[in-house]
């Protein structure tokens, strides 16, 4: 799953893979229950990705962050989500949550991102 993800933000345009080059990313088969207290997501299985930094748009050098901005993808929901949809590739999956997460480093909110992306309809 690391590997596709990593295929996708090769595949960015110069301009945003420059801006995604510093991210970490991560893998994990669960979020976290912390993560999912604190977002009050109470099913595990909603939370296929998130991002965990200060967006580009807040960034400041004079305020600079305490950790690298990272990228989690939660390998069970992104296939539960595969398996329940049925008609899409997982590498193509992978790609959207990847590049949804990466949406928010550049400074989109998830309204923001649902005006353009109509993948969930």
């Amino acid at each position: 799953m690391e590997e596709m993800a990593r295929r996708a933000i090769a595949a960015l345009p110069p301009a945003f893979a420059r801006g995604a080059a510093e991210i970490v990313l991560r893998v994990e088969d669960w979020p976290d229950a912390e993560i999912l207290r604190e977002l009050e997501i109470p099913d595990p299985i909603e939370l296929t990705g998130l991002y965990d930094g200060i967006p580009m748009t807040e960034k400041s050098v004079a305020d600079p962050a305490p950790w690298p901005d990272t990228i989690w993808l939660y390998r069970e929901p992104i296939l539960a989500e595969w398996r329940d949809r049925g008609d899409v590739e997982i590498e193509d999956l992978v790609a959207h949550v990847t590049v949804h997460e990466l949406a928010h480093h550049f400074g989109w909110s998830d309204e923001d991102i649902a005006t353009i992306d109509r993948w969930w309809e």
